[in-house]
């Protein structure tokens, strides 16, 4: 018996460890947004959820951004075939394809004028000992059974910790009527620190407001695994961080610094997960067949959410498969986790 506790203990932990490698920063995106979801730590929270109470059926916490399927395995199958982030065969520093673009003119326009428009709004007043709280709607789907089942419609709220150190819990997220403290990031044992897996948004304001400088430092950033284009983890990585309460400059620079990276085009057709069509900025996974695409306004360029789905047939399912889902309904301030913002 011994044994195979150990034996079983060794799985999940290599099951963790290998999710922890190909994630982004959580959540849609998600995520979650985004943003996360933002969301490398929701999943995280979920697989230590769910090796701590193994008895209980499978839960499905989504990804703000991407895929985040009902549990420990099956994440990881889901991002073996590729639905994550993960890395090229360029270099170390992981900026060899950062350049601008030559097919992607008139998506660095629309990004251009949603830019300017970040850019405009005023800057929120975020003190370290608040919370910056998201509510949305998420939807994802399942591929425990090897296709990709669609899944319900979901509410979910999230409070993030804004302390610039390190933190063991990091907030609070509540989903399908339940609510769980989100944990430190895997191997942080004392703690993880504001950065880009837990961007606060004082860490946020620190960041490069030169598109340039900016996209540089994201390929630089940005976690590396084997499996995919460089270029399409960075812009998985901005997704991540969209949505939310954001500094307006830091805001307007991710939009100018997704404009630059290659293969980034319009997407005349987005929709949110709750069915707002919008302008959309898309990138496609030609590896794996998968494209993600953000959603604006089309009259203000508020950021509304994300989705993902199959562009060729495949194990999972057809062409135009839905994998996630993500619509942002709220953001605001607040001063305790668990707290409402019409109650701050």
């Amino acid at each position: 018996m011994k044994d195979r506790t150990t034996s079983t203990s060794r799985e999940w932990r290599g099951d963790r460890e290998e999710i922890a490698r190909l994630l982004p920063p959580p959540a849609d995106w998600d995520v979650p947004r985004e943003q996360h979801l933002r969301h490398k730590d929701l999943l995280m929270h979920t697989i230590d959820r769910d090796q701590a109470v193994r008895t209980r059926p499978a839960r499905r916490l989504l990804r703000p951004a991407l895929l985040a399927p009902a549990t420990a395995r099956t994440l990881a199958c889901a991002l073996t075939a590729g639905i994550a982030l993960t890395d090229s065969d360029k270099g170390s520093s992981g900026t060899a394809s950062h350049g601008a673009a030559t097919d992607m003119q008139p998506a660095a326009a629309l990004l251009d004028r949603i830019s300017a428009a970040a850019g405009e709004h005023t800057a929120p007043t975020v003190r370290d000992d608040q919370f910056v709280y998201t509510r949305e709607k998420t939807r994802g789907a399942d591929l425990t059974t090897g296709k990709a089942v669609l899944g319900p419609l979901m509410d979910r709220e999230v409070w993030y910790a804004q302390e610039p150190g390190r933190l063991l819990k990091l907030g609070l997220i509540r989903e399908d009527g339940e609510t769980f403290a989100i944990n430190a990031e895997l191997g942080d044992t004392h703690g993880t620190a504001a950065g880009i897996n837990r961007p606060t948004y004082h860490w946020l304001s620190s960041l490069p407001t030169d598109p340039d400088k900016l996209l540089t430092y994201l390929y630089t950033k940005t976690p590396h695994a084997k499996g995919r284009e460089r270029d399409q983890a960075v812009f998985e990585q901005i997704g991540s961080l969209l949505g939310g309460v954001m500094p307006p400059r830091t805001a307007a620079a991710l939009y100018r610094a997704a404009a630059k990276i290659p293969g980034v085009t319009p997407a005349p057709k987005a929709r949110d997960a709750i069915g707002r069509q919008g302008l959309g900025i898309a990138r496609d996974d030609t590896r794996y067949g998968i494209r993600t695409e953000w959603v604006f306004d089309k009259k203000d360029y508020a950021f509304l959410g994300s989705r993902s789905y199959l562009t060729k047939d495949g194990s999972y399912g057809e062409s135009g498969t839905l994998l996630s889902s993500s619509a942002e309904l709220d953001h605001a301030v607040v001063d305790k986790a668990g707290e409402s913002p019409a109650a701050g």
